[in-house]
């Protein structure tokens, strides 16, 4: 018995429509559709004629799922804001194109983090660690997300690309439209801190008042 190929982790959506919330929308003007199945590839072109390239022909190029690192990693405090910070950069990736050998390359330009609680935050940065930002830890950000409640919770990002393509090595032709590919969830723990008097660092010793 052969398994089935489950596919790429994370999920590629196609955007064939000019807006995907606050996203498309600076990109584009009407209603974005999602295309949960792809469609079939363009005829090729005649002889001499030109050559006009669709998201649905690239179909078969997956580009790598984003990655978020998370400030603090893995966890939160209610009332406070945690950093969330995308890890997509621009890719190349390699394959066949209406029967010609080409390159697909995917740049970011939009990012879409969708909390568990309902919230969601959207940028057209990839956002910043603390320390890149040179401030305080639990700064809120332009990614951060504050958490009212303790629990147990997800935030999953999907990251909306564009898309250009190649043949051996030409110059770049840009594709209409945006793609969207989301990564794996990931955990977020949030809990209460306490803040109570100490006399003295409790590191050094542990067993002094307060501590």
């Amino acid at each position: 018995m052969v398994e089935e190929d489950p596919g790429p982790r994370g999920s590629t959506d196609v955007w064939s429509g000019d807006n995907w919330q606050q996203l498309c929308g600076a990109n584009f003007d009407g209603d974005c559709s999602r295309l949960t199945q792809p469609a079939p590839p363009s005829a090729p072109p005649k002889p001499g004629g030109p050559v006009v390239i669709t998201l649905r022909d690239i179909a078969s190029f997956r580009p790598t799922p984003p990655a978020t690192v998370m400030e603090p990693k893995g966890w939160a405090v209610v009332g406070l804001p945690a950093n969330f910070v995308a890890d997509a950069e621009a890719q190349v990736v390699s394959g066949t194109l209406l029967g010609r050998t080409a390159e697909v390359r995917f740049t970011p330009v939009g990012y879409r983090w969708t909390h568990s609680d309902g919230a969601v935050v959207e940028s057209a940065s990839p956002g910043a660690t603390w320390s890149e930002l040179r401030t305080k830890e639990f700064t809120e950000t332009a990614t951060s997300h504050v958490y009212a409640s303790t629990g147990e919770y997800t935030a999953t990002l999907e990251v909306v690309l564009s898309a250009e393509y190649r043949f051996g090595g030409s110059g770049w032709q840009s594709i209409a439209g945006v793609l969207a590919v989301a990564g794996d969830p990931v955990p977020v723990l949030v809990g209460e801190v306490d803040t109570v008097l100490t006399n003295g660092d409790c590191r050094a010793n542990p067993s002094g008042p307060g501590c």
